[in-house]
C-alpha cells in the first residue's frame, strides 16, 4: 500500500510486538550521526500537523539531511539526531486480484491484517530531527540540508534555529 494510506493517525495504537509472529524490522540504521561536542546552533525540523510517519520516510529524511550536510562540514563538523521512534505497527489486509479470487479469499471478513510496517505518531509542532553546527556557513548548510530532506516527509514541516552554546545531548 501507499504511505498516504497510513498518513492519518486514527484508531488505537498497536505496539505490543511480543505477540506477533513475523513482525517487521525497523529500517532506521542510526538515530545519531556526526560527532558530539559543544555547538553554537541547533537547527530543528518540526512538523506542523498531527500525522503518522512510516519508518521508511524517517530513514530517507535522515539519510538525505546527513549526506547533504556532511559534504559541507565533514564527518566531525556537525551532530544530528532523530527525535522520534516508530513504535506503532501498521497492518494491511492483503487481497488476491486474480481470476477466481472471490472463491479463495474472504474479502473484508475477519480482516485484521498482517503487520507490514512501523510508524511514528507525531503531534503538531513536534521535533522530528535536530542538527547541531558551529559556524554561520554551516548553519546555512544545515538549513539547506533539512529543507531538501523534508520533501521526503508527509505533511508540511518547518525549520527552526536555536542559539545553543552548550554540549549536544
Amino acid at each position: 500500500m501507499h504511505g498516504a494510506n497510513y498518513r492519518t493517525a486514527t484508531g488505537q495504537i498497536f505496539t505490543r510486538k511480543e505477540y506477533i509472529k513475523g513482525k517487521p524490522q525497523i529500517k532506521i540504521a542510526k538515530f545519531q550521526g556526526g560527532k558530539r561536542g559543544v555547538y553554537k546552533y541547533c537547527v530543528q525540523l518540526l512538523i506542523n500537523e498531527k500525522i503518522q510517519i512510516r519508518h521508511m520516510a524517517i530513514e530517507s529524511t535522515r539519510l538525505a539531511a546527513n549526506k547533504t550536510l556532511e559534504k559541507t562540514t565533514g564527518e566531525t563538523g556537525y551532530y544530528s539526531r532523530l527525535r522520534i521512534y516508530p513504535h506503532n505497527l501498521l497492518r494491511e489486509n492483503k487481497q488476491i486480484a486474480t481470476a477466481g479470487a472471490d472463491r479463495v479469499s474472504e474479502g473484508m471478513r475477519r480482516s485484521w491484517g498482517k503487520a507490514v510496517s512501523l510508524g511514528a505518531r507525531v503531534r503538531q509542532g513536534q521535533c522530528i530531527m535536530e542538527m547541531f553546527v558551529n559556524t554561520e556557513a554551516h548553519l546555512e548548510a544545515a538549513k539547506k540540508a533539512l529543507h531538501g530532506s523534508c520533501v521526503k516527509l508527509p505533511g508540511t514541516p518547518t525549520i527552526k534555529v536555536i542559539e545553543w552554546n552548550k554540549p549536544s545531548p
